[in-house]
């Protein structure tokens, strides 16, 4: 199963992950997303694009009429949502011009601390 982990990471502890799977020259063991902060995460991850998300998982590269017919939503409504997704990374389009969740399974992991 390939599963995808979100995650509420700073811009710096993100890179310096990075940096150093770049310099080890080994694969990252799982597909992760970050976002800066839990706020972030739940603007670009709203409700009906959580709704859209669980669609697509799994699903392989579907039009955005295909996408939007699975959540029975309106086709304008759900472009938008593809929109938002596209550019926070979450989904890609593939050659053919569909969209694409490409993994099976989504981990969502952040830490709420007292202020």
């Amino acid at each position: 199963m390939k599963t995808v982990t979100l995650e509420v990471r700073g811009p710096k502890d993100a890179m310096a992950d990075f940096a150093q799977a770049w310099k080890s020259g080994k694969p990252q063991k799982s597909a992760r997303i970050s976002f800066a902060t839990p706020e972030l995460l739940w603007k670009v991850l709203s409700a009906k694009r959580w709704e859209l998300l669980k669609a697509l998982c799994g699903a392989g590269p579907v039009s955005i009429r295909e996408a939007a017919r699975r959540v029975d939503r309106d086709v304008k409504a759900v472009h938008s949502d593809v929109t938002a997704l596209l550019a926070a990374g979450v989904i890609q389009h593939t050659e053919s011009g569909a969209i694409e969740f490409p993994f099976d399974a989504v981990k969502v992991e952040f830490l709420l601390q007292a202020a």
